[in-house]
């Protein structure tokens, strides 16, 4: 009886219930778990289209654990099994022609072979057709950047602005002629919406798994790839992870893409699993293949991500941990200090530049500011204002800009606030009192000033870091004395300190601004009559000290043996040879490779080959100076241990993407949060527009949504709200 549920002594008619009833699945496998779970003898012999034809289980006997694959598997076997199947068409072609030519009851065979398919119906037709509408709506809406609900219908008296952005734009093609929508549309209950949010939540989930899919199906192909996460955004109200993974391509091109959202979790053990979890069942990354991971994230995050880090180290030690290329090391080590002056600091120097940056009139105002301060030194007053106009609070020297532009940027931010004539709106007045009351404070100069002093000795390191693939392999090499000179700080922090807190004082004296302790100390000094606690003493234990001690240690986390012997093995590209006069040892260095490489055994005379051409090239020849320019070589395919080794050293987040244009990921997730409204933003949405060039299927998309949600995509009947319910 196909109107009933086939559960046991069920008698709900799919006609009467209000329940929504779900047909069989047609793949055998799952098939056949429903048939387990029914426990009925007399279905163990029908076969899987003849169960998913006539047969239905209603919603208080279905049960989500019988479909046990997720979006993600379902596209990722689809996917592949269309790739299958235009591989072997043409060969089958071929076969087929030949054996016909010799034998023509071959073509009965062929018969038989396509009775396996069965044709679509005209109504399977035309729903397919409607979903394909669907989800084109649905892509140029992510590829436009259009949030799906339109105006906060809360806010907005009814009847003022349609509410629904989705549903004007399925309107529209409607009105435009579109057959398939418009015959849905007619025979739909008038009480019932056109696409549900719950479909449309169902549908963007499959477009971004299709879309993402697209970019894992080729980081799987290349085997190797790092993990890169950015600073913590929010979407919607809720902290997320912006995830990026680092490759190289058929084309021999590094690339960093962006490829999801993860929710971000306070406690740093779940945020570890979850994490884990998502890259290797989610989106069926294997993370035997990672060789880097690095976190950019801002100091009150740092240390939850470190745990992470040591969580996948634990589970994968070739995955290893290093900063990333669109981070100064700097900047980077700062965000990382665990202390909270530093991390108001930096928020405060963020703002301040973006508060010039939102008019032009705003930095000219600095400028002229800046042009009266420095009339004794035009050279670096034309310096400091060309630096204005760039993002000058991520670059490697930051600190030592700040100090030299804050005489500059109080006197504006004050010019800015007490304006008489009026030049500047309310909101521009009252954000600059609030930034130069920020800047003026005496916690602040001192943070500032000592973190330029401190990083003073990682200021070269870390430039070079980001330097020609030479500089970064001699970088490795000098890592010893920077740690030498900071251990030789912490000796004499003493002394180092009374250096610097007088550096502070008079800056501060420069700018008129009291030397004080932070609030809660002195009031606590007040109630403590024994405490003779000063304010030197105070910031030697309370900012000095811990930043020393911390810059020492993650400069060893980020910069492990592992990390060092990597970076030791950039001795393969051949302008780094050239100034070493080709005396190199990889091979000591590639043994923790040496599983990644093809032919192992041949290592040692393969890298005695690879020497040899470049040492004896002709004239005319310039050595490769970067990886990219090696993977490029025509003949990088007869050094395939090499040609191995260049590409895991690619992929390490230290090392910088050489051609900007596959860079897109990470300037087009900035954009996207840049122009989107954090109440619009939407992480499905997010993919589709940071990722808009991407080719997309939409067959893929469809037998998606038909094969996880059959129940819902049917052409309307008696019982369409009863499915629009559920």
């Amino acid at each position: 009886m196909p109107n009933f549920c086939a559960a046991p002594n069920c008698t709900r008619k799919s006609t009467q219930s209000d329940l929504a009833f779900f047909r069989f699945p047609r793949d055998p496998a799952r098939c056949q778990k429903w048939v387990e779970n029914c426990r009925r003898a007399d279905l163990e012999d029908k076969t899987p289209d003849q169960l998913n034809k006539h047969y239905r289980l209603c919603a208080k006997h279905f049960e989500t654990s019988m479909i046990c694959r997720t979006s993600e598997d379902e596209i990722r076997t689809l996917k592949q099994k269309k790739i299958d199947e235009t591989s072997e068409q043409e060969p089958k072609h071929k076969e087929i022609n030949n054996s016909n030519a010799q034998n023509p009851s071959a073509e009965e065979g062929g018969e038989e072979q396509d009775e396996d398919i069965l044709p679509l119906t005209l109504e399977e037709k035309e729903n397919k057709e409607y979903l394909k509408s669907l989800f084109e709506i649905l892509i140029l809406m992510g590829k436009q950047n259009i949030p799906l609900d339109g105006h906060e219908a809360d806010e907005i008296p009814e009847g003022l602005f349609t509410p629904d952005n989705f549903q004007a734009l399925l309107e529209c093609r409607i009105n435009s002629g579109e057959e398939v929508l418009r015959k849905r549309f007619e025979t739909t209950a008038v009480n019932t919406l056109f696409c549900s949010k719950t479909q449309q939540k169902q549908m963007l989930e499959i477009c971004e798994s299709c879309i993402r899919e697209e970019t894992l199906r080729e980081v799987r192909d290349s085997h190797f790839f790092s993990i890169i996460t950015d600073d913590v955004v929010d979407i919607a109200g809720e902290e997320h992870l912006p995830v990026l993974v680092r490759f190289v391509d058929e084309a021999h091109n590094l690339r960093e893409e962006f490829v999801g959202f993860l929710p971000y979790e306070a406690d740093a053990e779940i945020l570890a699993v979850k994490f884990h979890t998502t890259i290797t069942e989610k989106w069926g990354l294997n993370m035997e293949y990672c060789r880097g991971q690095a976190y950019i994230v801002s100091s009150g995050f740092s240390s939850k991500m470190k745990v992470v880090a040591s969580r996948l180290l634990e589970k994968y030690p070739q995955a290893i941990y290093t900063l990333c290329s669109s981070c100064a090391l700097n900047m980077w080590l700062a965000k990382s200090v665990p202390v909270m002056g530093v991390s108001v600091a930096l928020g405060t120097i963020e703002e301040v530049c973006s508060f010039f940056h939102r008019s032009p009139q705003l930095l000219l105002e600095l400028e002229s500011v800046i042009s009266v301060l420095f009339q004794n030194n035009e050279e670096r007053g034309k310096e400091l204002k060309e630096i204005c106009h760039s993002q000058w609070t991520g670059r490697h020297d930051a600190f030592e800009i700040l100090v030299d532009l804050l005489q500059a940027l109080v006197l504006c931010l004050d010019g800015i606030n007490s304006d008489t004539n009026v030049r500047w709106n309310n909101c521009i007045a009252g954000r600059a009192f609030v930034l130069c009351s920020a800047v003026t404070d005496f916690d602040f100069i001192v943070t500032i000033v000592v973190l330029k002093n401190v990083l003073s000795f990682t200021r070269a390191f870390g430039k070079n870091l980001q330097g020609q693939t030479s500089d970064v392999f001699f970088a490795a090499s000098s890592l010893t004395a920077v740690l030498h000179s900071l251990n030789e700080v912490m000796e004499n922090i003493e002394v180092y300190h009374e250096f610097w807190f007088e550096e502070a004082t008079n800056l501060a004296t420069k700018l008129d601004i009291q030397m004080k302790l932070p609030g809660k100390f002195r009031r606590a000094q007040h109630s403590n009559l024994e405490s003779q606690l000063t304010s030197e003493s105070y910031y030697k234990e309370t900012l000095s000290v811990p930043t020393v001690e911390h810059i020492i240690q993650e400069l060893k986390d980020i910069f492990s043996e592992q990390h060092l012997k990597a970076l030791k093995c950039l001795s393969l590209v051949p302008s780094v040879m050239g100034q070493l006069k080709f005396n190199t040892s990889e091979e000591h260095h590639a043994d923790m490779y040496r599983s990644d490489l093809p032919n192992p055994d041949t290592l040692s005379a393969e890298l005695h080959c690879w020497r040899i051409k470049w040492k004896h090239r002709g004239k005319d020849i310039e050595l490769p100076s970067t990886i990219y320019e090696a993977l490029h070589l025509p003949d990088i395919k007869f050094f395939p241990n090499v040609y191995a080794l260049l590409k895991v050293l690619c992929i390490l987040p230290v090392m910088k993407v050489e051609n900007e244009r596959y860079e897109n990921g990470r300037k087009r997730l900035k954009a996207y949060l840049r122009n989107t409204l954090t109440d619009q933003r939407s992480s499905n949405l997010a993919l589709l527009n940071i990722n808009f060039d991407i080719k997309h299927d939409l067959d893929l998309m469809v037998d998606t949504y038909i094969k996880l949600y059959t129940s819902k995509s049917e052409l309307p009947t008696d019982n369409s709200e009863t499915i629009e319910n559920t």
